[in-house]
C-alpha cells in the first residue's frame, strides 16, 4: 500500500475515533459539571481537526513534481505539522484561561458527577489504541506528521490519566476546586506539547536534519570508495521524510571524465547502502590537492563531534 493510502486510511480512523471520544467527553463534561473532562474533550476535538488536515495533506504530498515545485510536495507535511502545533497551542491557551477564570470565581462549586470518571476511563482505553496505531503506521511509512500526531495522542493518554486522578481526589476529599486545578495542569501540558511539535517542525523547514549522525555515515560511506577522498562541503536536508544530500569529493585530476563520473556513481551507491530514505544525491568531483575557496556552507570530517 502506498504512503498516501496509509496516511489517508490512518487519518480517517483517527478522525472517527477522536470524534467519538470528543463528543462523549464534551457532553459528559457539561452534564457532569467537570471542567477537567470538558477540557479533555476539547483537546480531543483538536485531534479531529488534526486528522482532517492530515487527510488533505496526504493528497498533496504525493503530487508529482511540477515546474514551480521541482522537488515535489513532500514539505507540505512539515507545513501541516506546524499548523497543527498552532491549533493545539490555541486549544491549550483556551483551556488555561478558562481554568484561571474558574479558580478566580469565589462562588461555591458542586462536585462533578461520577459519569465523569466512566467517560475518562473510556477515553484512556480509546486513546491508547489510537496512539499505538498512529505510531505503528508512522514508523512504517516514516511520516513526521503521523509520528507527531502519535505523540500528541500519547500526551492525550497522560492528560486523561491526570483527569482521572484529579477526579478521584476530588471525590475523596470532597473538594471541587481540585477538578479545576487538574484542568489548569492539563492546559499547561497541552501548551508545552504544542511548542515541542512547533520547534521540531522547524528542522525540516530550515533545511536541517533531525539525526546529525547522518554526516558520519556519509563520511564512512565515502571512505569505502577507492580513489575518492576528502569529502567536504557536505549538505543534507529533509524533503518530507527523505534525505537530499549534496557534497564534494576529490579525485586524481588526470583521470578522464568517464572515470570521474564512475567514482561519483560509486559514492552515491555507497551512501545509499548506508542510509535509508534517500531522495537524491549530488556528488561534485574535484581535482585532488587543488586550492579551493573557503566554503561557507556544508560539513567536513573535522567538524564532526
Amino acid at each position: 500500500m502506498s504512503k498516501e493510502k496509509i496516511l489517508i486510511r490512518t487519518s480517517w480512523i483517527s478522525t472517527i475515533g477522536n470524534l467519538i471520544l470528543s463528543v462523549s467527553k464534551i457532553a459528559i463534561g457539561l452534564l457532569a459539571g467537570s471542567l477537567a473532562v470538558l477540557g479533555d474533550g476539547l483537546d480531543s476535538a483538536t485531534d479531529v481537526v488534526i486528522s482532517i488536515v492530515m487527510i488533505f495533506t496526504a493528497r498533496i504530498i504525493n503530487k508529482p513534481p511540477s515546474q514551480k515545485y521541482v522537488y515535489g510536495y513532500e514539505k507540505a507535511e512539515g507545513i501541516a505539522t506546524k499548523v497543527l502545533s498552532l491549533v493545539i497551542f490555541y486549544a491549550g491557551m483556551q483551556m488555561f484561561f478558562s481554568s484561571i477564570k474558574s479558580i478566580s470565581i469565589s462562588d461555591a462549586k458542586e462536585l462533578p458527577s461520577t459519569l465523569a470518571i466512566y467517560v475518562t476511563v473510556f477515553s484512556i482505553i480509546g486513546k491508547l489504541i489510537l496512539a499505538y496505531y498512529q505510531y505503528k503506521q508512522g514508523k512504517k511509512i516514516d511520516s513526521s506528521l503521523l509520528m507527531a500526531n502519535a505523540i500528541n495522542m500519547r500526551n492525550d493518554v497522560l492528560i486523561s490519566i491526570g483527569v482521572l486522578t484529579g477526579l478521584i481526589f476530588t471525590f475523596v476529599f470532597k473538594l471541587p476546586i481540585l477538578d479545576t486545578i487538574t484542568g489548569l495542569i492539563i492546559s499547561i501540558f497541552i501548551i508545552r506539547s504544542s511548542i515541542s511539535i512547533f520547534m521540531d517542525s522547524n528542522i525540516e523547514l530550515m533545511d536541517g536534519v533531525k539525526d546529525e549522525s547522518i554526516y558520519k555515515k556519509i563520511f564512512d560511506a565515502v571512505e569505502k570508495v577507492p580513489n575518492a577522498s576528502n569529502p567536504h562541503r557536505v549538505r543534507s536536508r529533509m524533503v518530507g521524510s527523505l534525505y537530499m544530500i549534496a557534497m564534494d569529493v576529490e579525485a586524481d585530476g588526470s583521470m578522464t571524465l568517464d572515470e570521474a563520473h564512475e567514482i561519483a556513481n560509486q559514492v552515491e551507491d555507497s551512501i545509499k547502502q548506508s542510509i535509508e530514505n534517500i531522495y537524491d544525491i549530488v556528488v561534485h568531483v574535484e581535482p585532488k590537492d587543488k586550492c579551493h575557496n573557503e566554503e561557507k556552507f556544508g560539513i567536513a570530517p573535522n567538524m564532526i563531534k
